[in-house]
Formats: C-alpha cells, structure tokens, sequence
C-alpha cells in the first residue's frame, strides 16, 4: 500500500503518575514524563514524532492530548497546533484512539494507522523503525488483522503486560524471516513466579504499538465497547486543524483501557510480530530511566545532580 495512506496516531494524553517523582526533580513541575527531556535536548515525546516521521508522512501524525496539559505542549516544538486533537480530560487509553482513528477515517478510509505511545523508550531506533515498517506491510497484507510490536524479553518483568504467541505465521511468498505470530492470550503484571515461567520462548512484552486497517480497529472496537464508540462519535472530530474536544462527549465516558477491555477479548483477530534486541522500556519508575542511563556512554545534566542528592539507590 502506498506510503501516502499511512497515518499516526501518538498518545500524549498520560499523566506519567509513576515517574513524577524524577520528572518533578528534572524539570522543576508538575509535566508528564512525555514532555519531559530525560536523555538529551529531546523529549520523549520529541523523539516519538522522529522515530514515527521515519516510517508516516509528517503531515499525516495526528497528537492526542490532554486539556490539562496544555502549558506543556504549546512548547513542545515537535507537537504541531493543527495536528493536535484535545481531550477534556484523560479517560484512558481508548477514547483517544478512537477520536483519532474516527478523525482518520472521515478524510481515508483506506488509511493505514501505527498507534504510538509517546514516552517509551528504544535502545535503537533503528531496529525500531524495522520493525514499525515490516507492521505496516503485514497490516496491508491482511487488512482484517491489528499488528502488534512485541518485545523479546531480558528479564521476568513483572509491571509489563505479557503476549503469548499463538500459531507462527509464514511471510507470504517467503520473501522474508519476520517473526509473525498469532496472539494466543494477554497477561498484565504478573507476579513474580509466574513471570519466570514466561520468561521464555512463547511470550513477548507487549509495547502497546499497534498497526492495522483503520477499518479493522474500528470493528474491534465495535465489538468490545460499542457504547464508547457511539459516544466518540457524536464528537466534533478532527479534520486538519487543532480539534478540542466537547466536555459534553467526555462526561458520557467511562475510563476505557485499550488493552484490556478491546485487545484481550479481541484477541482473535490479532497478530504479534516479535522483535528481537528492541532494548524497549516504558520508563514506568524512575528506576527503569536510571538503568537505560547507565548503559550510555554521556549522560545528561541532571545525572549528576541525582548523584549529588544520592537518589540514585532510592530510585533503583
């Protein structure tokens, strides 16, 4: 399928809870971890918009965003204003997806959308955009299917969500070694002793990048939560300039989690490409930022200054 019908959906709209307590010592407030330059002169959501723009038109990311952060991404100079679609209020990982991929729809509804978290983190980007490319051409290849990115796991993790691996798909005509499989179930945060035993060669961490027909998400979603879809659609949707969206929807909106409440019971109609040597993180503690920290050869200012007020044992 043509590089033009591909879309973006990056999920801005967090509120980085878990990490507060470094972010606020970095950055001196109260801005979700996204907005936040943990690495370099980049945020993570920064560096999300340029792994994304690898593999996406530029013109064709959309940014799904809180009202609540507003301060933050009004500065953040990778969040173009006509692209930004705003939610009222964070109800979870689902009504932003869905205004995003409603908002898709009415202008293609042949598109191609790679659904993106936008504070993760990726030891090599270039593995990464690999892997998002190879996504795209499975999900045009099987329109009826949602393509999972999965993570081969280094060690029992235990504040992941897990996938297991269902029947292993061959490329079609052989032209490749992709590792494409079935999903076979979902796991969320399991206990340690269950996470040894996954820790193995049928289960992969799930990264929460998604790609597929525009149109084989909405039908999962329909099938899960047909109230919250029919809620996202009396929205005033987004169609080329800075869309916020009505208090009036949200109100109408439980809390929706995407990975529980549409993937998991959708399972079927999903796919998992597994992706060796990822070195991916959600940088959910701040432990999990000081291990990729020192990894690097350079490390950023603020490092010394976690140093200096021995943070770094508190945060491990």
């Amino acid at each position: 399928m043509a590089r033009s019908r591909r879309w973006g959906a990056i999920l801005a709209g967090g509120d980085g809870v878990r990490l507060k307590p470094l972010t606020q010592f970095i950055c001196g407030d109260d801005r979700p971890k996204q907005f936040c330059s943990l690495f370099d002169r980049y945020t993570l959501l920064g560096h999300t918009v340029r792994r994304a723009e690898r593999n996406i038109p530029a013109a064709q990311i959309l940014f799904a965003l809180t009202h609540a952060h507003r301060n933050y991404y009004v500065d953040e100079p990778a969040v173009i204003e006509a692209r930004r679609i705003v939610q009222p209020a964070n109800r979870g990982t689902a009504p932003p997806i869905l205004l995003s991929l409603l908002s898709i729809e009415g202008l293609d509804k042949d598109a191609l959308v790679a659904v993106l978290p936008s504070d993760h983190y990726y030891s090599d980007d270039a593995f990464f955009t690999s892997a998002l490319e190879a996504a795209f051409e499975i999900a045009a290849e099987r329109p009826e299917s949602v393509v999972l990115i999965g993570a081969q796991p280094d060690r029992p993790e235990v504040e992941y969500g897990w996938i297991r691996l269902g029947e292993s798909i061959e490329a079609e005509g052989g032209k490749d070694s992709r590792e494409l499989y079935r999903v076979g179930g979902f796991l969320e945060k399991p206990p340690l002793d269950v996470a040894q035993t996954l820790y193995g060669d049928r289960w992969v961490w799930n990264t929460f990048v998604m790609v597929g027909h525009v149109r084989a998400f909405l039908e999962m979603i329909e099938q899960a939560v047909p109230d919250a879809l029919e809620a996202v659609r009396r929205a005033e949707l987004w169609t080329g300039s800075e869309t916020c969206i009505q208090e009036s929807v949200y109100n109408q909106l439980p809390s929706t989690d995407f990975s529980k409440q549409v993937l998991s019971p959708q399972a079927a109609r999903l796919l998992v490409l597994r992706v060796r040597d990822l070195g991916w993180s959600d940088l959910g503690h701040p432990g999990r930022v000081l291990a990729v920290l020192e990894k690097q050869r350079s490390r950023p200012p603020w490092w010394t200054r976690v140093l200096q007020k021995g943070m770094a044992a508190g945060c491990a």
